[in-house]
């Protein structure tokens, strides 16, 4: 991980200089967008001389969304856009004219000699509170529809040809998108326009202008002008913030190039194997995998320099890291699928950490007690490349994996489904209930604390010990029935709260929300796969030292473990649906389709490399299962 003084080169370099260049661009655009504001503000069709001579976090459930939107940073977010709508509004209706020029006037209804009173300009008061409601919606629908996003484009364009296929949908959306929030707010003001016009008129001490029709009634909001001048001013502001939007995405994700390395020792941390670790920028990770993917497709000389050997010494270090990376980003993934898969599969119940409630002895406790010491000594799941065997027993491994702990069934319970022992290879002694009709109003049988004698010479295993009072236990297994208890309420109130409608729609998951949150960084994912096959097929003839071979059973074994991985996936309620599509929206919803795309990458990757090197791969040393999956794709019969 890098300390911020090594971070700082490529933040001072390359995402300062894109930063300043977009909104530079967006300043340089704003008088074209403002010319061409005040041109639609003072159209008029019956007196044209007098115009002419006056511009995507995914949360899984409605209640974390609820919390994304109530977060203090998104609310100071709202608040900000809140105001500078409001400004930009206030600019807007005093370009527009005298009906919306001031926030007060004298009252047209006044007696003629008598000093006149200043009235409330409820026009100019429509505006401003317009701005306020338009700035919220802007950043509410970015939320909504994680406007922050910003994905890279899967063909390169040269920037300008990007900002220009692009300005027509983005004018689009902003004339919509202010349609849209004109319509909400006149709803909204007709209902609820009283409130901030009596707290104005009271902190300003204006009157009403009786001459004039109140504005939160039909009479005042159908006004065709008031209306249009809305709409465009509306448009106007969306515009501005689409376009400055535009422009950082177009600045951002414009392609950069890695060193692979470097003569000098302090430029290390800028070369591609380096950067490929990073941790905090993302930004710069991800640019760093896209530019793996380039160099391996369309630089035969880069490539070189992958495959070459250190001097002195003849190691080749640049290979080695770049595949280490490689290899733990798509094991990292295959991890997180399986945990999703137990997950859903034991219903989403937890797996205990405790002794199971069906069998509480002294062997059990011992048993529990042992393999908590065995766990102690196992490797970390993501320094070893599983067969799909191992890689689907992964959640017997207890505490050696954090990510797949909380998503554990619990094999040993008599409710889990026998498809997951199985999938687990753990092998459960059959219920006597098993295969018989089962009444909903029969109780189950709870399995007996200790077997009699008759039972134990029957099956010809002595008699076991019968379980320990809690009286009589030690510490350690006090506080294991003491955990198991508290479990238990958990799962009481849970199934409690579950049967409450209104509860159960805030915290039930969101269709396809599990299934888009898995794969919403599957971006890079696709990078390394890409990376790594194109150099893989291009050792079979540019390797001289044959660096890639040491790894190659790796590659072909983490891959095959993550096709096999994204295959049960895929056969989940949800996965496999597409998303439906957006009519006009600034919000980037590629990271929906990402799942497909990693998908038919994946497949891609194993099939470039099988028909690269063809029947040489019967020679790779790797599981008989594999060799199976991999001669599918060798016949091509995937």
């Amino acid at each position: 991980m890098f300390s911020v003084s090594q971070n700082c080169w490529f933040i001072r370099k390359v995402v300062t200089w894109r930063a300043v260049a977009s909104i530079a661009w967006s300043v340089l655009l704003l008088p074209v967008t403002t010319t061409l504001f005040v041109f639609l503000v003072r159209l008029s069709l019956f007196h044209p001389v007098q115009w002419i001579a006056v511009v995507p976090s995914i949360p899984c459930s409605r209640v974390a969304l609820l919390a994304k939107l109530l977060h203090p940073r998104q609310c100071v977010h709202s608040l900000v856009h809140c105001a500078v709508g409001m400004v930009v509004m206030w600019c807007a209706s005093v370009i527009a004219g005298v009906r919306y020029r001031t926030l007060s006037s004298p009252c047209t209804g006044s007696e003629s000699g008598s000093v006149p009173e200043t009235c409330l300009n409820e026009y100019h008061l429509f505006f401003l509170l317009a701005g306020a409601f338009m700035g919220y919606s802007h950043s509410f629908l970015g939320v909504v529809q994680n406007m922050n996003y910003v994905s890279f484009q899967i063909i390169l364009q040269y920037k300008y040809m990007r900002f220009k296929g692009s300005l027509a949908s983005v004018v689009k959306c902003g004339a919509l998108q202010s349609l849209h929030s004109v319509r909400n707010y006149v709803a909204l003001y007709y209902f609820f326009g009283h409130l901030p016009r009596a707290w104005i008129l009271n902190m300003l001490n204006l009157q009403m202008d009786s001459a004039l029709c109140s504005l939160d009634s039909l009479a005042g909001l159908l006004d065709p002008s008031l209306l249009y001048h809305l709409w465009i001013s509306g448009t106007f502001l969306l515009l501005t913030w689409y376009i400055t939007v535009l422009l950082f995405r177009i600045y951002v994700t414009e392609p950069y190039r890695f060193p692979v390395q470097s003569t000098f020792a302090e430029d290390t941390d800028q070369c591609l194997p380096k950067v490929l670790t990073e941790k905090d920028v993302l930004v710069m990770k991800f640019l760093a995998l896209q530019d793996l993917a380039l160099l391996a497709r369309y630089s035969p000389s880069c490539r070189q320099e992958v495959f070459s050997l250190s001097q002195p010494g003849g190691h080749p270090h640049n290979w080695n890291a770049i595949s280490k990376e490689c290899l733990a980003l798509l094991g990292e993934l295959t991890q997180r699928l399986v945990a999703h898969h137990d997950t859903v599969a034991s219903n989403g119940r937890a797996k205990r950490p405790s002794v199971s409630s069906d069998a509480r002895s002294v062997s059990s406790g011992n048993s529990v007690m042992s393999g908590a010491e065995d766990l102690l000594q196992t490797p970390h799941p993501s320094s070893i490349i599983k067969t799909p065997g191992s890689v689907f027993k992964s959640s017997m491994m207890g505490l050696s994996s954090p990510m797949t702990v909380p998503f554990t069934p619990d094999l040993e319970s008599p409710f889990s489904s026998p498809a997951v022992r199985r999938l687990a290879g753990h092998q459960v002694p059959p219920s006597p209930w098993y295969g018989s009709v089962q009444s909903p109003h029969v109780m189950r049988r709870g399995p007996k604390l200790w077997s009699t004698s008759t039972d134990s010479q029957a099956n010809g295993s002595p008699p076991p010990t019968p379980a320990p009072t809690p009286s009589t236990l030690r510490p350690e297994q006090k506080s294991s029935f003491l955990a198991q208890w508290l479990q238990n309420r958990k799962e009481q109130v849970k199934s409690f709260l579950t049967k409450r409608v209104m509860i159960a729609y805030l915290f039930n998951k969101l269709p396809e929300a599990s299934s888009q949150a898995l794969f919403a960084d599957s971006q890079a994912h696709i990078w390394a796969l890409e990376g790594l096959s194109h150099l893989v097929a291009a050792s079979f003839s540019e390797d001289k030292y044959g660096v890639v071979q040491t790894t190659l059973p790796s590659i072909l074994s983490c891959m095959l473990t993550l096709q096999e991985a994204v295959d049960r996936h895929f056969k989940l309620p949800h996965a496999s649906s597409k998303p439906v599509k957006t009519t006009c929206s600034m919000g980037d919803a590629t990271y929906k389709t990402l799942r497909f795309a990693l998908r038919a990458a994946l497949k891609t990757a194993i099939y470039r490399i099988t028909s690269t090197f063809g029947e040489h791969l019967n020679a790779v040393c790797i599981s008989v299962e594999h060799q199976k999956r991999l001669q599918q794709f060798m016949e091509y019969r995937e």
